[in-house]
Parts: structure tokens; sequence; C-alpha cells
């Protein structure tokens, strides 16, 4: 899991470009939600030991906003990465807007397994390792 974090956030950081695999998304949600509960539970914490009101609530909650500010651009490109996956445009997305039917619709897209073999937006992220092997055995040649 923060293989697949990492590779989003350092190594994907501004990246709009190619596929990601579900895993790639659904591993980087899910430390990305548990992140951001730690800190809302920290920030909480610091809060409400060093502030009185509003002014705790800004000191404690400014850790998860700072997170949330600092991920906001990764989590956009594998979200529109993802979407690459099922031969969709990171446009796409903006259906998330329509109430109840566009969430829905967003997330069958995300847990649906993507177009095998390269589509438009790039080669087929799952065979990166045949296309390797492929690459290897053409130079050996």
């Amino acid at each position: 899991m923060i293989e697949w974090y990492k590779k989003v956030v350092f190594e994907n950081y501004s990246n709009f470009k190619g596929r990601a695999r579900r895993s790639e998304y659904w591993y980087f949600a899910l430390a990305n939600g548990l992140v951001s509960i730690l800190l809302i539970i920290i920030g909480a914490s610091i809060g409400g030991i060093f502030g009185d009101g509003m002014t705790g609530f800004f000191v404690g909650y400014g850790l998860f906003v700072l997170y949330s500010l600092a991920t906001l651009l990764p989590g956009l490109a594998v979200i529109a990465r993802r979407l690459h996956d099922v031969g969709k445009s990171g446009w796409f997305y903006l259906v998330a807007f329509i109430p109840v039917v566009g969430a829905i619709w967003i997330l069958i897209l995300f847990c649906t397994e993507g177009n095998p073999g390269p589509n438009q937006y790039g080669p087929d992220p799952k065979n990166e390792i045949e296309d390797i092997n492929e690459i290897g055995k053409v130079e050996l040649q």
C-alpha cells in the first residue's frame, strides 16, 4: 500500500498522462484516508490542548488542511489516469457532480477493470513487466 502511495505522491505528483491500475488508485485512496483521519485526530488533540474556541480549531486542523492541499494535485492526477485506464477522458470526472447518479457512475468506473492492451492514453499498466521482458528479448537477438 505504501509503495502505491509513494508512486502517486512522489513519482507522479502532477502526471495527468498515462494510465493507473485499480490497485494504484485504491491503495492511494486508502492511504490518503488513513493519513487524513490521523491528522484530524492529532489536530483535534492539539486544538483541545493548546487552543481556546476558534483559535484551537484553526491551529488543530491546520495540519489536515495543509496535507489536503498538498495531496490535491496528485489525487486529481491519479483520478485522471484511472479514468484513462477505462478509456475515458480525465474530464469525465465532472460527471461526479451530478447528484447521486454521477457519484455512483464514477465509483463503478473506478472499480471496473481497465481496457486490456494499449488504448489512446497509453500502454496497459498491467503489461509493463511483459513489455520490459519483450524489450529484453529484442535486445538480446
